[in-house]
Protein backbone atom coordinates (compact mmCIF):
# COMPACT_ATOMS: atom_id res chain seq x y z
CA UNK A 1 0.00 0.00 0.00
CA UNK A 2 2.82 2.34 0.92
CA UNK A 3 4.53 1.61 -2.40
CA UNK A 4 1.27 2.32 -4.21
CA UNK A 5 0.93 5.71 -2.50
CA UNK A 6 4.55 6.56 -3.32
CA UNK A 7 3.90 5.56 -6.93
CA UNK A 8 0.83 7.80 -7.14
CA UNK A 9 2.75 10.68 -5.54
CA UNK A 10 5.66 10.28 -7.93
CA UNK A 11 3.26 10.16 -10.87
CA UNK A 12 1.57 13.36 -9.68
CA UNK A 13 4.88 15.16 -9.25
CA UNK A 14 6.08 13.98 -12.68
CA UNK A 15 2.87 15.14 -14.39
CA UNK A 16 2.91 18.43 -12.53
CA UNK A 17 6.33 19.29 -13.88
CA UNK A 18 5.56 17.78 -17.28
CA UNK A 19 2.63 20.16 -17.78
CA UNK A 20 4.07 23.27 -16.13
CA UNK A 21 6.86 25.65 -16.97
CA UNK A 22 9.67 27.26 -15.05
CA UNK A 23 10.80 30.79 -15.94
CA UNK A 24 13.73 32.40 -14.19
CA UNK A 25 12.08 35.84 -14.17
CA UNK A 26 8.61 37.30 -13.88
CA UNK A 27 5.41 35.95 -12.41
CA UNK A 28 5.04 32.17 -12.22
CA UNK A 29 1.94 32.28 -14.43
CA UNK A 30 3.60 34.34 -17.20
CA UNK A 31 3.96 32.52 -20.53
CA UNK A 32 6.75 34.71 -21.88
CA UNK A 33 8.42 38.12 -21.56
CA UNK A 34 7.01 41.29 -23.02
CA UNK A 35 8.02 42.08 -26.61
CA UNK A 36 10.16 45.23 -26.75
CA UNK A 37 10.91 47.56 -29.68
CA UNK A 38 11.64 51.20 -30.47
CA UNK A 39 10.14 51.90 -33.90
CA UNK A 40 6.76 50.24 -33.92
CA UNK A 41 4.65 47.47 -32.44
CA UNK A 42 1.72 45.38 -33.69
CA UNK A 43 -0.37 43.05 -31.51
CA UNK A 44 -3.18 41.06 -33.12
CA UNK A 45 -4.94 37.76 -32.58
CA UNK A 46 -3.19 36.06 -35.53
CA UNK A 47 0.59 35.91 -36.23
CA UNK A 48 0.20 36.42 -39.98
CA UNK A 49 -1.97 39.50 -39.45
CA UNK A 50 0.63 40.85 -37.03
CA UNK A 51 3.33 40.41 -39.68
CA UNK A 52 1.18 42.23 -42.25
CA UNK A 53 0.81 45.16 -39.89
CA UNK A 54 4.53 45.16 -39.19
CA UNK A 55 5.37 45.12 -42.92
CA UNK A 56 3.07 48.09 -43.50
CA UNK A 57 4.87 50.01 -40.74
CA UNK A 58 8.27 49.14 -42.20
CA UNK A 59 7.15 50.22 -45.68
CA UNK A 60 6.14 53.72 -44.64
CA UNK A 61 2.64 53.28 -43.31
CA UNK A 62 1.56 54.58 -39.93
CA UNK A 63 -0.29 52.84 -37.10
CA UNK A 64 -3.70 53.47 -38.63
CA UNK A 65 -2.66 52.10 -42.04
CA UNK A 66 -1.23 49.00 -40.38
CA UNK A 67 -4.36 48.48 -38.29
CA UNK A 68 -6.61 48.57 -41.36
CA UNK A 69 -4.37 46.14 -43.23
CA UNK A 70 -4.18 43.74 -40.31
CA UNK A 71 -7.95 43.94 -39.73
CA UNK A 72 -8.57 43.11 -43.41
CA UNK A 73 -6.35 40.06 -42.98
CA UNK A 74 -8.19 39.00 -39.83
CA UNK A 75 -11.50 39.12 -41.70
CA UNK A 76 -10.02 36.40 -43.90
CA UNK A 77 -7.98 34.51 -41.32
CA UNK A 78 -10.48 34.63 -38.43
CA UNK A 79 -13.92 34.55 -40.08
CA UNK A 80 -15.13 32.90 -36.89
CA UNK A 81 -14.92 36.23 -35.06
CA UNK A 82 -14.83 39.13 -37.46
CA UNK A 83 -15.12 40.38 -41.03
CA UNK A 84 -16.58 43.10 -43.20
CA UNK A 85 -20.08 41.88 -42.41
CA UNK A 86 -19.62 43.27 -38.89
CA UNK A 87 -18.99 46.48 -36.94
CA UNK A 88 -15.90 48.30 -35.66
CA UNK A 89 -14.90 50.67 -32.87
CA UNK A 90 -11.54 52.41 -32.41
CA UNK A 91 -9.68 54.81 -30.15
CA UNK A 92 -6.77 56.63 -31.83
CA UNK A 93 -3.95 58.55 -30.15
CA UNK A 94 -2.80 61.14 -32.67
CA UNK A 95 0.80 62.18 -31.99
CA UNK A 96 0.42 65.50 -33.86
CA UNK A 97 -2.52 66.87 -31.90
CA UNK A 98 -1.67 64.85 -28.75
CA UNK A 99 -5.31 63.90 -28.43
CA UNK A 100 -7.51 60.79 -28.35
CA UNK A 101 -10.18 60.32 -31.02
CA UNK A 102 -13.02 57.81 -30.85
CA UNK A 103 -14.72 56.17 -33.83
CA UNK A 104 -18.10 54.46 -33.58
CA UNK A 105 -18.43 52.45 -36.81
CA UNK A 106 -21.46 50.41 -35.80
CA UNK A 107 -24.42 49.96 -38.09
CA UNK A 108 -28.11 50.69 -37.64
CA UNK A 109 -31.26 48.61 -37.84
CA UNK A 110 -33.30 48.46 -41.08
CA UNK A 111 -35.57 51.44 -41.69
CA UNK A 112 -38.35 49.18 -42.90
CA UNK A 113 -38.41 46.86 -39.87
CA UNK A 114 -40.58 47.96 -36.94
CA UNK A 115 -41.21 46.77 -33.40
CA UNK A 116 -44.76 46.00 -34.51
CA UNK A 117 -43.48 43.32 -36.88
CA UNK A 118 -41.97 41.35 -34.00
CA UNK A 119 -45.10 41.84 -31.88
CA UNK A 120 -47.31 40.57 -34.70
CA UNK A 121 -45.15 37.47 -34.99
CA UNK A 122 -45.41 36.86 -31.25
CA UNK A 123 -41.64 37.11 -30.76
CA UNK A 124 -40.26 37.86 -27.30
CA UNK A 125 -36.70 38.30 -28.57
CA UNK A 126 -34.99 38.83 -31.89
CA UNK A 127 -33.67 35.53 -33.30
CA UNK A 128 -29.95 34.89 -33.01
CA UNK A 129 -29.61 33.75 -36.63
CA UNK A 130 -31.20 34.35 -39.99
CA UNK A 131 -32.10 37.67 -41.67
CA UNK A 132 -33.90 39.45 -38.80
CA UNK A 133 -30.88 40.22 -36.54
CA UNK A 134 -28.85 41.65 -39.46
CA UNK A 135 -27.96 45.32 -39.04
CA UNK A 136 -25.92 47.47 -41.42
CA UNK A 137 -22.26 46.31 -41.42
CA UNK A 138 -20.11 49.28 -40.39
CA UNK A 139 -16.55 47.99 -40.74
CA UNK A 140 -15.75 49.09 -44.30
CA UNK A 141 -16.94 52.63 -43.64
CA UNK A 142 -14.91 52.55 -40.42
CA UNK A 143 -11.75 51.67 -42.36
CA UNK A 144 -12.24 54.53 -44.79
CA UNK A 145 -13.09 57.02 -42.02
CA UNK A 146 -9.90 56.08 -40.18
CA UNK A 147 -7.90 56.29 -43.39
CA UNK A 148 -9.37 59.64 -44.44
CA UNK A 149 -8.55 61.23 -41.08
CA UNK A 150 -5.22 59.58 -40.25
CA UNK A 151 -3.98 57.36 -43.10
CA UNK A 152 -0.65 58.01 -44.81
CA UNK A 153 -0.37 55.48 -47.65
CA UNK A 154 -2.74 54.32 -50.39
CA UNK A 155 -5.46 51.80 -49.65
CA UNK A 156 -4.07 49.63 -52.47
CA UNK A 157 -0.91 49.11 -50.43
CA UNK A 158 -2.86 48.54 -47.24
CA UNK A 159 -5.21 45.91 -48.70
CA UNK A 160 -2.74 44.09 -50.96
CA UNK A 161 -1.45 41.55 -48.39
CA UNK A 162 -4.94 40.41 -47.36
CA UNK A 163 -5.98 40.11 -51.02
CA UNK A 164 -2.91 38.02 -51.77
CA UNK A 165 -3.57 35.65 -48.86
CA UNK A 166 -7.25 35.33 -49.87
CA UNK A 167 -6.23 34.30 -53.39
CA UNK A 168 -3.26 32.03 -52.67
CA UNK A 169 -4.30 30.74 -49.27
CA UNK A 170 -2.76 30.37 -45.83
CA UNK A 171 -2.58 27.55 -43.26
CA UNK A 172 -5.36 27.51 -40.66
CA UNK A 173 -4.31 27.71 -37.02
CA UNK A 174 -5.48 25.12 -34.52
CA UNK A 175 -7.96 27.45 -32.81
CA UNK A 176 -9.60 28.82 -35.95
CA UNK A 177 -9.81 25.36 -37.52
CA UNK A 178 -11.60 24.16 -34.37
CA UNK A 179 -14.08 27.05 -34.51
CA UNK A 180 -14.74 26.63 -38.23
CA UNK A 181 -15.33 22.90 -37.92
CA UNK A 182 -17.95 23.64 -35.27
CA UNK A 183 -19.55 26.61 -37.04
CA UNK A 184 -19.74 25.72 -40.74
CA UNK A 185 -21.68 22.43 -40.28
CA UNK A 186 -24.04 24.21 -37.86
CA UNK A 187 -24.94 26.87 -40.43
CA UNK A 188 -25.27 24.25 -43.15
CA UNK A 189 -27.63 22.21 -40.98
CA UNK A 190 -29.71 25.34 -40.52
CA UNK A 191 -30.17 25.31 -44.30
CA UNK A 192 -28.69 28.74 -44.94
CA UNK A 193 -27.62 29.31 -48.57
CA UNK A 194 -24.09 30.02 -49.86
CA UNK A 195 -22.33 28.54 -46.81
CA UNK A 196 -20.95 25.54 -48.66
CA UNK A 197 -20.13 27.55 -51.77
CA UNK A 198 -18.19 30.19 -49.84
CA UNK A 199 -16.37 28.18 -47.19
CA UNK A 200 -16.08 24.64 -48.60
CA UNK A 201 -16.27 24.53 -52.39
CA UNK A 202 -13.56 27.16 -52.67
CA UNK A 203 -11.30 24.81 -50.70
CA UNK A 204 -11.41 21.53 -52.67
CA UNK A 205 -14.84 20.74 -51.29
CA UNK A 206 -13.63 19.97 -47.76
CA UNK A 207 -13.71 21.61 -44.36
CA UNK A 208 -10.16 22.81 -43.87
CA UNK A 209 -8.27 21.41 -40.87
CA UNK A 210 -5.33 22.74 -38.85
CA UNK A 211 -2.28 23.30 -41.04
CA UNK A 212 -4.23 22.94 -44.28
CA UNK A 213 -4.48 25.77 -46.79
CA UNK A 214 -7.60 27.92 -46.68
CA UNK A 215 -8.60 30.31 -49.49
CA UNK A 216 -11.44 32.77 -50.05
CA UNK A 217 -11.33 34.06 -53.66
CA UNK A 218 -14.78 35.64 -53.30
CA UNK A 219 -13.48 37.81 -50.46
CA UNK A 220 -10.39 38.67 -52.52
CA UNK A 221 -12.64 40.00 -55.28
CA UNK A 222 -14.72 41.99 -52.79
CA UNK A 223 -11.57 43.50 -51.29
CA UNK A 224 -10.31 44.40 -54.78
CA UNK A 225 -13.55 46.19 -55.59
CA UNK A 226 -13.51 48.13 -52.31
CA UNK A 227 -9.87 49.04 -52.80
CA UNK A 228 -10.42 50.30 -56.33
CA UNK A 229 -13.78 52.06 -55.93
CA UNK A 230 -13.74 53.10 -52.25
CA UNK A 231 -16.32 52.69 -49.52
CA UNK A 232 -19.20 53.51 -51.87
CA UNK A 233 -18.54 50.26 -53.70
CA UNK A 234 -19.74 48.52 -50.56
CA UNK A 235 -22.58 50.82 -49.54
CA UNK A 236 -23.94 52.09 -52.87
CA UNK A 237 -22.71 49.77 -55.63
CA UNK A 238 -23.17 46.19 -56.73
CA UNK A 239 -22.11 44.85 -53.33
CA UNK A 240 -24.90 46.80 -51.60
CA UNK A 241 -27.43 45.56 -54.14
CA UNK A 242 -26.32 41.96 -53.66
CA UNK A 243 -26.53 42.25 -49.88
CA UNK A 244 -29.97 43.89 -49.86
CA UNK A 245 -31.51 41.56 -52.44
CA UNK A 246 -30.19 38.50 -50.63
CA UNK A 247 -31.46 39.54 -47.19
CA UNK A 248 -34.90 40.43 -48.56
CA UNK A 249 -35.07 37.12 -50.43
CA UNK A 250 -34.43 35.42 -47.07
CA UNK A 251 -37.32 37.31 -45.46
CA UNK A 252 -35.33 40.15 -43.94
CA UNK A 253 -35.58 43.93 -44.24
CA UNK A 254 -32.08 45.34 -44.83
CA UNK A 255 -32.32 47.54 -47.94
CA UNK A 256 -30.10 49.41 -50.37
CA UNK A 257 -31.30 52.62 -48.69
CA UNK A 258 -30.12 51.37 -45.29
CA UNK A 259 -26.67 50.72 -46.72
CA UNK A 260 -26.49 53.96 -48.74
CA UNK A 261 -27.39 56.12 -45.74
CA UNK A 262 -24.95 54.48 -43.33
CA UNK A 263 -22.22 56.60 -41.74
CA UNK A 264 -19.75 56.19 -38.91
CA UNK A 265 -19.52 58.74 -36.12
CA UNK A 266 -16.50 60.36 -34.51
CA UNK A 267 -17.16 60.55 -30.78
CA UNK A 268 -15.36 61.90 -27.73
CA UNK A 269 -13.88 59.14 -25.56
CA UNK A 270 -14.80 59.32 -21.87
CA UNK A 271 -12.61 58.54 -18.88
CA UNK A 272 -12.20 58.14 -15.16
CA UNK A 273 -9.02 58.62 -13.17
CA UNK A 274 -7.91 55.44 -11.43
CA UNK A 275 -5.12 56.05 -8.93
CA UNK A 276 -3.48 58.70 -11.14
CA UNK A 277 -4.09 57.01 -14.50
CA UNK A 278 -6.83 58.09 -16.90
CA UNK A 279 -8.68 55.07 -18.30
CA UNK A 280 -10.58 55.76 -21.53
CA UNK A 281 -13.55 54.06 -23.19
CA UNK A 282 -16.12 55.05 -25.80
CA UNK A 283 -19.61 56.17 -24.74
CA UNK A 284 -22.71 54.03 -25.50
CA UNK A 285 -24.13 52.38 -27.59
CA UNK A 286 -21.18 50.25 -26.39
CA UNK A 287 -20.63 48.93 -22.87
CA UNK A 288 -17.22 50.51 -22.26
CA UNK A 289 -18.38 52.77 -19.44
CA UNK A 290 -19.27 49.65 -17.43
CA UNK A 291 -15.52 49.13 -16.95
CA UNK A 292 -15.16 52.75 -15.86
CA UNK A 293 -18.04 52.40 -13.39
CA UNK A 294 -16.41 49.30 -11.91
CA UNK A 295 -13.10 51.11 -11.52
CA UNK A 296 -14.77 54.07 -9.85
CA UNK A 297 -16.31 51.76 -7.26
CA UNK A 298 -13.14 49.71 -6.74
CA UNK A 299 -10.93 52.77 -6.30
CA UNK A 300 -12.53 53.17 -2.89
CA UNK A 301 -10.72 50.07 -1.62
CA UNK A 302 -7.04 49.81 -0.68
CA UNK A 303 -5.74 46.97 -2.83
CA UNK A 304 -2.23 47.34 -1.48
CA UNK A 305 -3.60 45.34 1.45
CA UNK A 306 -5.57 42.85 -0.68
CA UNK A 307 -3.77 40.01 -2.44
CA UNK A 308 -4.33 39.35 -6.15
CA UNK A 309 -6.71 36.46 -6.68
CA UNK A 310 -7.81 36.39 -3.05
CA UNK A 311 -11.37 35.93 -1.85
CA UNK A 312 -11.60 39.62 -0.96
CA UNK A 313 -10.31 40.68 -4.38
CA UNK A 314 -12.82 38.55 -6.32
CA UNK A 315 -15.69 39.38 -3.97
CA UNK A 316 -15.27 43.15 -4.24
CA UNK A 317 -14.74 42.90 -8.00
CA UNK A 318 -17.84 40.78 -8.51
CA UNK A 319 -20.05 43.03 -6.42
CA UNK A 320 -18.81 46.12 -8.29
CA UNK A 321 -19.52 44.31 -11.57
CA UNK A 322 -23.10 43.57 -10.50
CA UNK A 323 -23.75 47.23 -9.77
CA UNK A 324 -22.25 48.43 -13.05
CA UNK A 325 -24.13 45.84 -15.11
CA UNK A 326 -27.43 46.75 -13.44
CA UNK A 327 -26.85 50.28 -14.75
CA UNK A 328 -25.83 48.83 -18.10
CA UNK A 329 -29.18 47.07 -18.39
CA UNK A 330 -31.06 50.20 -17.38
CA UNK A 331 -29.25 52.98 -19.25
CA UNK A 332 -26.93 51.87 -22.08
CA UNK A 333 -28.24 52.35 -25.63
CA UNK A 334 -27.81 54.38 -28.81
CA UNK A 335 -27.44 57.95 -27.55
CA UNK A 336 -29.31 59.29 -30.59
CA UNK A 337 -32.40 57.62 -29.09
CA UNK A 338 -31.74 57.60 -25.34
CA UNK A 339 -30.49 60.12 -22.80
CA UNK A 340 -27.72 58.11 -21.17
CA UNK A 341 -26.52 59.94 -18.01
CA UNK A 342 -22.84 59.26 -18.70
CA UNK A 343 -21.49 62.10 -16.54
CA UNK A 344 -23.60 61.04 -13.58
CA UNK A 345 -22.76 57.34 -13.96
CA UNK A 346 -19.02 58.09 -13.96
CA UNK A 347 -19.05 60.65 -11.15
CA UNK A 348 -17.28 60.18 -7.83
CA UNK A 349 -20.47 60.90 -5.90
CA UNK A 350 -22.41 58.19 -7.73
CA UNK A 351 -19.59 55.69 -7.17
CA UNK A 352 -19.71 56.53 -3.46
CA UNK A 353 -23.45 55.82 -3.42
CA UNK A 354 -23.08 52.50 -5.20
CA UNK A 355 -20.10 51.37 -3.13
CA UNK A 356 -22.20 51.62 0.04
CA UNK A 357 -24.40 48.83 -1.35
CA UNK A 358 -21.53 46.31 -1.25
CA UNK A 359 -21.72 44.01 1.77
CA UNK A 360 -19.57 41.18 3.07
CA UNK A 361 -21.62 38.52 1.30
CA UNK A 362 -22.89 38.11 -2.26
CA UNK A 363 -25.80 40.29 -3.28
CA UNK A 364 -28.69 39.32 -5.53
CA UNK A 365 -28.20 40.01 -9.24
CA UNK A 366 -31.00 40.90 -11.61
CA UNK A 367 -29.29 42.44 -14.65
CA UNK A 368 -28.85 39.09 -16.39
CA UNK A 369 -26.56 38.02 -19.18
CA UNK A 370 -26.90 39.95 -22.41
CA UNK A 371 -24.37 38.34 -24.65
CA UNK A 372 -21.57 36.05 -25.55
CA UNK A 373 -19.56 36.08 -28.74
CA UNK A 374 -16.27 35.86 -30.59
CA UNK A 375 -14.40 39.02 -31.53
CA UNK A 376 -10.96 40.21 -32.58
CA UNK A 377 -9.03 42.96 -30.83
CA UNK A 378 -5.80 44.49 -32.10
CA UNK A 379 -3.55 47.44 -31.37
CA UNK A 380 -0.74 49.14 -33.32
CA UNK A 381 1.84 51.83 -32.53
CA UNK A 382 4.29 53.51 -34.92
CA UNK A 383 7.64 55.33 -34.83
CA UNK A 384 5.95 58.75 -34.64
CA UNK A 385 3.99 57.88 -31.51
CA UNK A 386 0.58 57.23 -33.09
CA UNK A 387 -1.37 54.42 -31.43
CA UNK A 388 -4.66 52.78 -32.30
CA UNK A 389 -6.89 50.53 -30.19
CA UNK A 390 -9.30 48.69 -32.50
CA UNK A 391 -11.98 46.04 -32.01
CA UNK A 392 -14.12 44.36 -34.65
CA UNK A 393 -16.75 41.62 -34.62
CA UNK A 394 -19.65 39.82 -36.29
CA UNK A 395 -21.14 39.04 -32.86
CA UNK A 396 -22.10 35.36 -32.43
CA UNK A 397 -18.99 33.75 -33.84
CA UNK A 398 -19.23 33.98 -37.60
CA UNK A 399 -22.48 35.93 -37.45
CA UNK A 400 -26.07 35.52 -38.62
CA UNK A 401 -25.57 32.67 -41.08
CA UNK A 402 -26.50 35.08 -43.88
CA UNK A 403 -23.79 34.90 -46.57
CA UNK A 404 -24.57 37.02 -49.66
CA UNK A 405 -23.70 35.12 -52.86
CA UNK A 406 -20.10 35.25 -54.07
CA UNK A 407 -18.99 38.08 -51.74
CA UNK A 408 -16.94 35.94 -49.34
CA UNK A 409 -18.26 37.06 -45.95
CA UNK A 410 -21.09 36.56 -43.47
CA UNK A 411 -23.28 39.37 -42.15
CA UNK A 412 -23.41 40.12 -38.44
CA UNK A 413 -26.32 39.35 -36.11
CA UNK A 414 -25.76 42.32 -33.81
CA UNK A 415 -29.44 43.28 -33.99
CA UNK A 416 -30.20 40.34 -31.72
CA UNK A 417 -29.14 42.56 -28.82
CA UNK A 418 -32.14 44.88 -29.15
CA UNK A 419 -34.88 44.40 -26.56
CA UNK A 420 -38.44 43.77 -27.72
CA UNK A 421 -39.91 45.03 -24.45
CA UNK A 422 -41.60 48.41 -24.98
CA UNK A 423 -40.25 51.40 -23.10
CA UNK A 424 -36.66 50.31 -22.50
CA UNK A 425 -33.72 52.40 -23.68
CA UNK A 426 -32.50 49.59 -25.94
CA UNK A 427 -35.96 48.69 -27.29
CA UNK A 428 -35.92 48.04 -31.02
CA UNK A 429 -36.56 51.01 -33.32
CA UNK A 430 -35.83 51.49 -37.05
CA UNK A 431 -32.51 53.13 -37.94
CA UNK A 432 -31.18 52.62 -34.40
CA UNK A 433 -27.82 51.21 -33.34
CA UNK A 434 -28.17 48.19 -31.04
CA UNK A 435 -26.49 47.92 -27.67
CA UNK A 436 -22.94 46.80 -28.43
CA UNK A 437 -20.53 44.58 -26.54
CA UNK A 438 -17.23 45.30 -28.35
CA UNK A 439 -15.10 47.98 -26.71
CA UNK A 440 -11.55 49.28 -27.28
CA UNK A 441 -9.69 50.83 -24.34
CA UNK A 442 -6.80 53.20 -23.70
CA UNK A 443 -4.87 54.47 -20.66
CA UNK A 444 -3.06 57.80 -20.43
CA UNK A 445 -0.79 59.16 -17.71
CA UNK A 446 -0.31 62.93 -17.30
CA UNK A 447 -2.00 63.49 -20.70
CA UNK A 448 0.49 61.18 -22.46
CA UNK A 449 -0.19 57.73 -23.94
CA UNK A 450 0.51 54.83 -21.62
CA UNK A 451 -1.35 51.65 -22.70
CA UNK A 452 -3.55 50.77 -25.67
CA UNK A 453 -5.40 47.55 -24.89
CA UNK A 454 -8.52 45.46 -25.23
CA UNK A 455 -10.01 42.18 -24.05
CA UNK A 456 -12.46 40.27 -26.25
CA UNK A 457 -15.43 38.18 -25.22
CA UNK A 458 -19.03 39.48 -25.03
CA UNK A 459 -20.16 40.20 -21.47
CA UNK A 460 -16.64 39.52 -20.23
CA UNK A 461 -15.13 42.57 -21.91
CA UNK A 462 -15.74 45.22 -19.21
CA UNK A 463 -14.71 42.67 -16.61
CA UNK A 464 -11.55 41.92 -18.58
CA UNK A 465 -10.72 45.60 -19.00
CA UNK A 466 -11.10 46.14 -15.27
CA UNK A 467 -8.93 43.13 -14.44
CA UNK A 468 -6.16 44.33 -16.78
CA UNK A 469 -6.17 47.86 -15.31
CA UNK A 470 -6.02 46.49 -11.78
CA UNK A 471 -3.29 44.01 -12.68
CA UNK A 472 -1.14 46.82 -14.06
CA UNK A 473 -1.85 49.51 -11.47
CA UNK A 474 -2.85 47.74 -8.25
CA UNK A 475 -0.74 44.61 -8.53
CA UNK A 476 2.31 45.91 -10.41
CA UNK A 477 2.29 43.33 -13.19
CA UNK A 478 4.03 43.94 -16.48
CA UNK A 479 2.02 44.00 -19.71
CA UNK A 480 2.31 40.28 -20.50
CA UNK A 481 1.73 39.21 -16.90
CA UNK A 482 -1.40 41.37 -16.77
CA UNK A 483 -2.84 39.31 -19.63
CA UNK A 484 -1.55 35.92 -18.51
CA UNK A 485 -2.83 36.26 -14.94
CA UNK A 486 -5.73 33.95 -14.05
CA UNK A 487 -9.14 35.45 -14.85
CA UNK A 488 -12.68 35.11 -13.60
CA UNK A 489 -16.05 35.98 -15.04
CA UNK A 490 -19.37 36.73 -13.35
CA UNK A 491 -22.50 35.76 -15.23
CA UNK A 492 -26.13 36.38 -14.45
CA UNK A 493 -27.31 33.17 -16.04
CA UNK A 494 -27.87 30.55 -13.37
CA UNK A 495 -30.49 27.84 -12.97
CA UNK A 496 -32.73 28.11 -9.86
CA UNK A 497 -31.74 25.45 -7.36
CA UNK A 498 -33.19 26.60 -4.06
CA UNK A 499 -29.75 26.91 -2.48
CA UNK A 500 -28.55 30.07 -0.64
CA UNK A 501 -26.58 31.21 -3.68
CA UNK A 502 -29.65 31.29 -5.93
CA UNK A 503 -30.09 34.67 -7.60
CA UNK A 504 -26.50 35.86 -7.07
CA UNK A 505 -25.30 34.75 -10.51
CA UNK A 506 -22.20 32.63 -10.90
CA UNK A 507 -18.48 33.38 -10.64
CA UNK A 508 -16.58 31.20 -13.11
CA UNK A 509 -12.87 30.97 -12.39
CA UNK A 510 -9.85 29.85 -14.38
CA UNK A 511 -7.79 27.02 -12.95
CA UNK A 512 -5.14 29.45 -11.69
CA UNK A 513 -7.52 30.74 -9.01
CA UNK A 514 -6.81 28.78 -5.83
CA UNK A 515 -9.28 26.50 -4.10
CA UNK A 516 -8.75 28.60 -0.98
CA UNK A 517 -10.27 31.53 -2.87
CA UNK A 518 -13.10 29.38 -4.24
CA UNK A 519 -13.88 28.15 -0.73
CA UNK A 520 -13.83 31.71 0.57
CA UNK A 521 -16.23 32.87 -2.16
CA UNK A 522 -18.63 30.04 -1.37
CA UNK A 523 -18.45 31.17 2.26
CA UNK A 524 -19.62 34.59 1.10
CA UNK A 525 -22.63 32.98 -0.66
CA UNK A 526 -21.23 33.22 -4.19
CA UNK A 527 -22.05 30.44 -6.60
CA UNK A 528 -18.70 29.33 -8.11
CA UNK A 529 -18.01 27.24 -11.19
CA UNK A 530 -15.82 26.80 -14.24
CA UNK A 531 -16.31 27.73 -17.88
CA UNK A 532 -14.58 26.96 -21.14
CA UNK A 533 -13.53 29.84 -23.39
CA UNK A 534 -15.29 32.52 -21.34
CA UNK A 535 -12.25 34.58 -20.46
CA UNK A 536 -11.66 36.60 -23.60
CA UNK A 537 -8.56 37.36 -25.59
CA UNK A 538 -6.08 40.19 -24.97
CA UNK A 539 -3.66 42.39 -26.85
CA UNK A 540 -1.83 45.45 -25.54
CA UNK A 541 0.93 47.96 -26.25
CA UNK A 542 2.56 50.08 -23.54
CA UNK A 543 4.63 53.19 -24.22
CA UNK A 544 7.63 53.63 -21.93
CA UNK A 545 8.16 57.39 -22.27
CA UNK A 546 11.38 57.45 -20.25
CA UNK A 547 13.22 54.90 -22.40
CA UNK A 548 11.27 55.60 -25.61
CA UNK A 549 10.40 51.91 -25.93
CA UNK A 550 7.20 50.06 -26.81
CA UNK A 551 6.19 47.01 -24.78
CA UNK A 552 3.90 44.51 -26.53
CA UNK A 553 1.80 41.66 -25.16
CA UNK A 554 -0.64 39.16 -26.59
CA UNK A 555 -3.06 36.47 -25.54
CA UNK A 556 -1.58 33.14 -24.48
CA UNK A 557 -5.02 31.49 -24.51
CA UNK A 558 -5.41 32.01 -28.25
CA UNK A 559 -3.24 32.45 -31.34
CA UNK A 560 -2.19 36.07 -30.80
CA UNK A 561 1.21 37.60 -31.43
CA UNK A 562 2.89 40.87 -30.53
CA UNK A 563 5.86 41.88 -32.69
CA UNK A 564 7.91 45.03 -33.18
CA UNK A 565 10.99 46.37 -34.89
Amino acid sequence: MKAFILSISASFIFNFFLFSQDRVTGASFATRSEVLSRNGMVATSHPLATQIGLDILKNGGNAIDAAIGANAALGLMEPTGCGIGGDLFAIVWDAKTKKLYGLNASGRSPIGLTLGYFKEKGMEKIPAFGPLPVSVPGTVDGWFELHKKFGSIKMENIMAPAISYAETGFPLTQLIAWYMQRSIPYYMNMGYPNIEDTYIKQNKGNLVDEGEIYKNPYLANTYKKITKEGRDAFYKGDIAKTIANFIQDQGGFLSEKDLAEHHSEWVEPVSVNYRGYDVWELPPNGQGIAALQMLQILEGYNFSNIEFGSTEHLHLFTEAKKLAFEDRAKYYADMDFAKVPVTRLLSDSYADERRKLIKDSASKYTAGEISAGETIYMTVADKDGNMVSLIQSNYRGMGSGMVPPKLGFMLQNRGELFSLKSGQVNTYEPNKRPFHTIIPAFITKDSEPFVSFGVMGGDFQPQGHTQIVMNLIDFGMNLQEAGDAPRWDHSGSSTPTGDPQEGTGEVRVESGISYQTVRGLIGKRHKVGFGRGRYGGYQAILWDKENQVYHGASESRKDGQAAGY
